[in-house]
């Protein structure tokens, strides 16, 4: 809807490898998308979806990253995402988890290396630990189109 197609941008996950992630692999290169993903070590998304992921990527001619360092995914993306990284039945994992994702966070310093047609999304609900309140709050955060978006799929 924001940029009149999605063939041809670069779609940016930083943060959790969780079923959101999952979903976005499975879509992005049928929509003619390029994919950078990082996450930390330890916390990658599922090997078989990986797999998969890389056949549709050939087979559409896509790009595919996956990497640790957020700047490096974050390079060149129309679209940075993220999302919660405690999902519900995680949450004795909490500590552990917000250490892990340290230097993941955000930030118009994250953006910096985007394009300069970059938006943000975040299917919500939004902590600050995941994207501070300048992206957040920012016009190029695209999270309440998103969310009324959802709304009509339901």
């Amino acid at each position: 809807e924001h940029y009149g197609g999605l063939n041809g941008l670069t779609i940016t996950w930083i943060g959790d490898g969780n079923n959101v992630l999952h979903s976005i692999m499975m879509s992005a290169a049928k929509l003619g998308m390029h994919l950078r993903i990082a996450t930390p070590k330890g916390f990658e998304p599922d090997l078989r979806i990986t797999k998969i992921t890389e056949q549709y990527s050939k087979e559409y001619g896509t790009k595919l990253l996956l990497t640790t360092d957020p700047l490096e995914a974050a390079d060149g993306a129309n679209v940075l995402v993220t999302d919660t990284w405690i999902s519900m039945g995680q949450e004795e994992e909490k500590k552990e988890r917000l250490k892990a994702f340290q230097g993941y966070q955000i930030t118009m310093q994250t953006a910096k290396s985007a394009a300069s047609n970059w938006t943000f999304l975040h299917c919500l609900p939004r902590k600050p630990e995941e994207v501070d309140d300048e992206v957040f709050y920012s016009p190029r955060s695209l999270v309440f189109q998103e969310a009324e978006n959802r709304k009509w799929t339901i």
